[in-house]
């Protein structure tokens, strides 16, 4: 392979954004549903873990519970309060996703986030302009892509 002088390769990210169709909508209902209700299972499952850790301190200690115990239990606690309210606020931002949704337009363009992309640069050419590439999808099937390649 020739090593050029005048060249060079590349990285950069692509936008993708992605055209809002009937089919889209239901898919990425569909996604936000699931991960709504994968939250749901995971705050029933560290509830349960939660009641059987306390549990287990509460058993391998005698009546009245030691200070010790009362720490223990009071750790567990927290700790379940603060892994709750990062699953809650996770599930809020999905629902809050799932209700933005209904209100996008078909046809619309939405941003679907951005991937690497290589190119190659000579001397000569304006770098601004080939770092400006943006890739517009429907239904996953690239529609059209902007910018200079």
């Amino acid at each position: 392979m020739e090593v050029s002088k005048t060249s060079l390769m590349l990285k950069r990210q692509v936008q993708v954004k992605a055209i809002v169709t009937p089919r889209w909508k239901e898919e990425v209902q569909l996604q936000l549903q699931n991960q709504i209700n994968q939250i749901d299972s995971q705050l029933q499952q560290l509830e349960m873990q939660g009641q059987q850790a306390i549990e287990q301190v509460q058993q391998q200690n005698l009546q009245p519970l030691s200070a010790q115990a009362n720490q223990q239990i009071q750790n567990i606690q927290g700790q379940v309060n603060q892994k709750k309210n990062q699953l809650l606020q996770q599930k809020n931002q999905s629902l809050q996703q799932l209700n933005q949704l209904q209100t996008l337009e078909l046809e619309q363009e939405v941003s679907q986030g951005q991937i690497d992309s290589f190119f190659e640069i000579e001397k000569g050419q304006n770098i601004i302009e080939k770092m400006r590439v943006e890739m517009v999808l429907r239904d996953g099937i690239v529609e059209e892509i902007r910018g200079e390649l």
